[in-house]
């Protein structure tokens, strides 16, 4: 396929680029400085400008662009920030493929979103079918999401990739747990109990690419593992993995102060499950968190020669 990629750059977009690669794709990366290699067009979101040129006859649109939520305290700036950064992109992308003729415009667009669209499930398992819940993050999840209507519109296959944190050493969920943990310093947060969605990322990029090939998945998707831990039985697992205690909890008010709203998502329970992947056949590689967080911090060999 060719492929143009919207946060080719970020986290996901740099490990989902270089798969699809390896795989025989051709990947067109957006930036927003002037194009400097073949592979790379110019586009600016904040402005709405995007050539339509670029998107002709491209296979397939996947945006991964937005800045990242837990990076900073959620000041009324930052929150612009975030819901910019998602929103300005969508649109964009999603008004450039409608504007093209039915034979150049690409027939699948793959659009960034989260769990975060559930907002607090408490115990309830939840899938695909659930409504928008009534926090922050699941109001920017609902008008991300709809940004991405005009493309759908004009006939185009939208599937929205509503993503868990994702397991990996380089991640932002694991990276700054890794050195509290190590330290015998990992900690619950409040009493624990609190559902977790999440997804190894070796299973997300897989999902990424097997969505890419099933024409017949359109909508929303939950990028999850279908095995759903708690905050307690992550900490646990994390602790039994890096052979070390973790026998602190961080009370929620000592988080609300640390890190201000941000706590409160932290405290939120999302026991989401992927109804569209497991009815679609996919098959985890890592569904249980020990096995995820094994792989994802198990030693790399050295490189020599």
């Amino acid at each position: 396929m060719r492929i143009v990629m919207a946060g080719a750059s970020g986290f996901l977009g740099t490990r989902l680029a270089e798969r699809l690669r390896n795989s025989g794709h051709d990947i067109v990366r957006l930036v927003r400085r002037p194009s400097e290699r073949p592979d790379e067009a110019t586009w600016d979101p904040a402005q709405g400008r995007l050539d339509t040129a670029v998107l002709a006859g491209a296979d397939a649109v996947i945006n991964l662009s937005g800045a990242n939520v837990g990076d900073r305290r959620w000041t009324a700036a930052y929150k612009r920030v975030l819901r910019s950064s998602r929103i300005d992109t969508t649109d964009t992308l999603a008004r450039a493929i409608s504007k093209l003729p039915d034979a150049d415009r690409p027939r699948t667009l793959l659009q960034s979103s989260g769990v975060g669209w559930y907002g607090d499930t408490g115990d309830q398992a939840v899938t695909e079918e659930a409504p928008a819940g009534s926090t922050f993050l699941a109001d920017l999840c609902r008008v991300w999401e709809a940004a991405a209507r005009p493309a759908e519109d004009a006939g185009a296959r939208v599937v929205l990739l509503r993503t868990a944190p994702t397991i990996d050493a380089s991640g932002s969920l694991i990276k700054p747990l890794l050195l509290p943990f190590k330290l015998g310093a990992g900690a619950r947060i409040g009493g624990g109990r609190q559902w977790m969605a999440w997804i190894a990322l070796t299973d997300w990029l897989a999902a990424a690419e097997f969505l890419l090939g099933r024409d017949d998945v359109a909508g929303p998707v939950n990028m999850v593992s279908p095995k759903p831990v708690t905050n307690a039985e992550f900490t646990r697992d994390m602790a039994r993995v890096l052979r070390r205690p973790a026998l602190l909890a961080v009370p929620g008010p000592v988080l609300d102060l640390v890190i201000g709203e941000l706590a409160g998502e932290a405290q939120r329970s999302q026991r989401v499950l992927p109804g569209v992947l497991s009815n679609a056949g996919f098959e985890w590689a890592y569904p249980d968190m020990v096995d995820a967080l094994a792989a994802a911090l198990r030693p790399q060999p050295a490189v020599t020669g």
